[in-house]
């Protein structure tokens, strides 16, 4: 990813971030979060990863939502972004959060006893 492509991805996330919170009277759209925008390298399609944090059950409504307002948020992206070509957006459920979790849950469930303590001699190692 080149330099340009990870500002702009940045701006692009901060962007629809705040679209999302204070203009986007969508129900389904409530406490989601975007956890990141990928550009394609001549910056015409990004690809945005959301996930409604901790409440999986919500991804069909999310991206049903997201698929309503994707021509207003890309349209008001487009006015605050100030780059020649305002990039479609393809929304993606973000599973990463998930097997984060998972793998939490994998580690936390082990149980592994302790080394067993080796009982070394000091005497041998000093023996002329």
């Amino acid at each position: 990813m080149s330099i340009k492509q990870g500002r702009v991805g940045e701006r692009i996330q901060t962007i629809l971030s705040q679209l999302l919170r204070k203009d986007v009277s969508d129900p389904r759209l409530h406490n989601i979060t975007i956890t990141e925008v990928k550009l394609d390298p001549e910056l015409m399609f990004a690809d945005v990863y959301v996930n409604a944090l901790g409440d999986e059950s919500r991804q069909q409504e999310v991206m049903s939502g997201l698929k309503s307002a994707s021509g207003f948020l890309r349209r008001e992206m487009g006015k605050r972004l100030q780059i020649r070509n305002t990039p479609e957006l393809h929304f993606h459920w973000d599973v990463m959060l998930e097997r984060g979790e998972s793998m939490n849950r994998l580690l936390s469930s082990l149980h592994i006893p302790p080394a067993p303590i080796e009982d070394t001699d000091e005497s041998d190692e000093f023996d002329d």
